[in-house]
């Protein structure tokens, strides 16, 4: 997790005051040797509060640093300022999963707790990414169709690793499987961003009735539009369904129980506890469906395993996402 300008300035601001008050609790607690007892319970607990504000300093700079699976907002209220382009998703539980037999990968349906977190209200675009390319943050990727590589649509064709760079260098990071799911159904337990009506092309970029994308363009092959296309879901975020799928942090446990409190405890960030690497697991987790299938894959608790070198390349694409932080 980056840490932002005026967190860093709070946590120097924190430490410098603690220092001038431990020195001078240290110069009084030499000048009660010579005045006695009868004010010394006063500079001790002078000097306590120092100390704590030094631990209170270094646990906001870990609570920043070590991301999704450390957070420890839980229900925080939403922040006043949300970043533009952002939504937040209050904490609190929310149904994961689902107990449809014919994708057990999705099983255990589970009421899980996920703390108050930001997230794009749209899919990372092929012109904002290229600006990271500019600034030299992120490797250039192109997809290999003319008809998808305008600016104003979805980046496609991303590894997991160009889209973990992205969001570093924006200051955010990949949201967790359990962050999006929730970001996408609500805390309720919708099939679909919207409710639970079976997902159309009036209500997300699927394929329909044989059609990859919802228009007749580019067949067979179709492809995605641009976001915010369909109608905004739950939270007011766009395409959580459909259009593009989207990479998300963590690597991919098809079984849910046998992976325990890191797929199904507070804040899960899946395998590893979200770790970099992750022995015996070799895929990371894709959400949301995409235009080149049908509504089932765009249900929300909906999972896709892949290579997070996308080799062979997939088009996917991505969204970032923020922990709330603590009060500055």
């Amino acid at each position: 997790m980056t840490l932002g300008p005026g967190l860093i300035a709070w946590v120097m601001q924190s430490y410098f005051a603690s220092v001038l008050w431990q020195r001078k609790s240290s110069y009084r607690e030499i000048a009660l040797r010579n005045i006695g007892s009868a004010s010394g319970s006063y500079w001790k607990g002078v000097f306590r509060f120092s100390l704590a504000r030094v631990s209170l300093a270094s646990l906001v700079v870990l609570a920043a640093c070590n991301g999704a699976g450390t957070r420890a907002n839980g229900a925080a209220h939403c922040p006043e300022n949300v970043p533009t382009g952002m939504s937040c998703v209050p904490g609190g539980e929310f149904v994961y999963g689902s107990n449809d037999p014919k994708w057990k990968d999705e099983h255990p349906q589970s009421r899980v707790f996920v703390s108050t977190f930001l997230i794009d209200r749209k899919e990372v675009s092929t012109a904002d990414y290229a600006k990271c390319v500019k600034a030299g943050a992120c490797k250039k990727v192109i997809s290999n169709y003319l008809h998808m590589r305008d600016a104003k649509l979805p980046q496609v064709k991303v590894s997991w690793y160009d889209a973990r760079d992205y969001c570093q260098w924006k200051g955010a990071r990949l949201p967790t499987e359990a962050e999006f799911e929730k970001a996408s159904r609500g805390p309720d337990g919708n099939i679909y961003p919207w409710g639970n009506e079976k997902a159309t092309c009036a209500l997300a970029v699927i394929k329909e009735n044989g059609i990859r994308g919802c228009t007749a363009d580019h067949q067979p092959t179709g492809g995605p539009k641009e976001p915010g296309s369909r109608p905004a879901g739950i939270y007011g975020l766009y395409d959580m369904s459909g259009n593009v799928h989207e990479w998300v942090a963590d690597w991919y446990e098809p079984n849910r129980q046998k992976c325990g409190p890191d797929c199904l405890g507070k804040d899960p960030a899946g395998p590893c506890g979200g770790a970099e690497s992750c022995a015996g697991y070799s895929e990371k987790v894709v959400k949301g469906g995409s235009w080149y299938w049908d509504h089932d894959w765009a249900r929300a608790a909906k999972r896709r395993a892949y290579r997070p070198d996308n080799n062979p390349p997939h088009h996917f694409g991505f969204r970032c996402a923020q922990s709330v932080r603590l009060p500055q």
